[in-house]
């Protein structure tokens, strides 16, 4: 969010808005309601309305195939697009989640942060910069280990290697603002090959051509993208809203799905879109039980909590770049602020948030909000000490994680997820296909990664359909063992 599904940044790119004009694109129009009499059975069912389900059914209607059904449990399209009034119904439209265009290019201004400590303004930028270039040497050395077929590492030890090791947290935080802040886990739990291409695939390729990032700042919210999109095909009795999956019966014949209504539907394909946290928790009954190697390959990813601190405050007292950069003496803890109340995004607005990430993300959905915001103002009072900041108008942060529809905010690949437990993750079982950020290779944890599998994965089915139901089984490797490693990156990328 995010599909970094409320992502992150590059972050020496100029911040610069995109109030994504949608009013420009789109035509106000009526919300998307589903259908009074949507009928159980289809050719296809979509399990999820977020930008990998929609995507797939958009794919569906232009091969021709309308007889389809998005089964969505939330009462709107989006997925982790979702925003929130700050202020009140008369306020700021803010995102909860997904809000980061990545790779449309943007200005470079390597002066768009000021640096903190707990007594107030520190210069440090220069240890930030240096982080930055440590960041670049990462990315190209771990494509030289994916180029050479080397095996994983996970990207402290790729850190290491170049000899780059934070010794203080100006150093810590420097590194935090680069890494942390893009994958949500800290190096050590992310794989360097896979951080790599990552990086590499979504900034610097053909597809998405220039380094760079946009902040949507449009007061429909993001979420307006596909949910205008969904509007430009999508009929009433192609959508269940309020209707969540509780059980999913596959084979080669078809697959059945149960909703918590009791309500059952059946159809002769299926597209899961569940995040990988979903499928982590079990929230889902399958049926047969997912095979072994199928459920390793969940189990081996991991699903990151990327998390934004919202303050309203009466008026502005904070600094006049885009972003705050705060060295706490605990790493992780309230250290990236960014100003949504600045000329490039809500000017005037009075808001300002944090965000933490990872295990810093559970501990506060863990406690108080009360006490989360005592101590996020604490922070800022620390990087403010002249100014006497009072309690702020408003305050608001969302639990991803504790969110029963999500358990998380977008992928993230370790060092022990190998290229062939992607392909166990993404395969096929029976007629019951699997897809969204977390199956994609290149793009995993973006938005444009749910765009691409939703893609990809009904196209794969649209095939099976044309075929009579004559369908080709994405590989796997269902005995995993020492030789799966023999599996590499180049080799998984090829298949896709």
């Amino acid at each position: 969010m995010f599909p970094r599904a409320s992502h992150s940044l590059s972050l020496f790119g100029l911040l610069v808005v995109v109030s994504i004009r949608l009013n420009q694109l789109f035509a106000d129009a009526a919300p998307l309601t589903s259908g009074d009499n949507a009928t159980p059975n289809t050719t296809v069912l979509i399990l999820g309305g977020g930008v990998a389900g929609v995507i797939a059914a958009r794919t569906l209607h232009r091969r021709g195939i309308d007889s389809f059904i998005i089964v969505e449990a939330r009462d709107e399209l989006g997925g982790r697009m979702q925003s929130h009034k700050l202020g009140g119904e008369n306020g700021y439209t803010i995102e909860k989640g997904a809000n980061w265009i990545q790779g449309p290019g943007a200005a470079q201004d390597e002066k768009n942060f000021t640096t903190y400590d707990e007594n107030g303004f520190i210069d440090y930028s220069d240890v930030v910069k240096r982080a930055s270039d440590k960041y670049d040497m990462l990315s190209a050395a771990g494509v030289d280990r994916f180029e050479e077929s080397l095996i994983d590492l996970n990207s402290r030890t790729g850190y290491a290697l170049i000899n780059s090791k934070p010794r203080n947290r100006y150093e810590d935080v420097a590194e935090y603002f680069q890494f942390d802040l893009e994958f949500a886990q800290r190096p050590e739990a992310t794989s360097w090959v896979a951080q790599s291409m990552n990086d590499n695939f979504t900034y610097s390729t053909s597809t998405l051509t220039e380094d760079g990032d946009l902040l949507a700042i449009d007061q429909r919210g993001f979420k307006a993208l596909i949910q205008e999109e969904a509007r430009d095909f999508l009929k009433p009795d192609q959508l269940m809203l309020n209707s969540l999956v509780t059980d999913v019966a596959y084979s080669d014949g078809g697959v059945t799905v149960t909703l918590q209504s009791g309500e059952v539907l059946t159809s002769d394909y299926a597209l899961c879109t569940f995040s990988v946290g979903v499928l982590q928790y079990g929230d889902i009954a399958f049926k047969p039980k997912l095979p072994y190697y199928k459920e390793e390959a969940i189990q081996s990813m991991v699903m990151a909590t990327y998390t934004k601190i919202f303050f309203k405050f009466k008026e502005k007292f904070w600094f006049d770049t885009e972003m705050g950069v705060y060295a706490d003496p605990e790493r992780g803890r309230y250290p990236i602020w960014q100003s949504l109340d600045h000329p490039l995004f809500l000017p005037g607005s009075g808001i300002i948030f944090v965000t933490v990430t990872g295990d810093y993300s559970l501990r506060v959905e863990a406690l108080p909000e009360a006490q989360v915001k005592e101590e996020a103002l604490g922070v800022l009072r620390n990087m403010f000490p002249a100014v006497s900041i009072g309690e702020p108008e408003d305050f608001f942060y969302y639990k991803w994680h504790s969110d029963s529809l999500f358990r998380g905010s977008y992928s993230n690949w370790p060092a022990s997820f190998l290229p062939a437990h992607h392909m166990n993750l993404r395969a096929n079982l029976g007629r019951l296909y699997f897809g969204g950020e977390a199956t994609s290779l290149r793009y995993f944890g973006f938005l444009h990664g749910a765009y691409h599998e939703g893609h990809d994965m009904a196209t794969l089915i649209s095939d099976c359909v044309d075929a009579g139901g004559i369908c080709e089984h994405l590989k796997r490797v269902p005995k995993f063992s020492a030789d799966a490693s023999a599996h590499s990156f180049q080799e998984v990328l090829q298949m896709q």
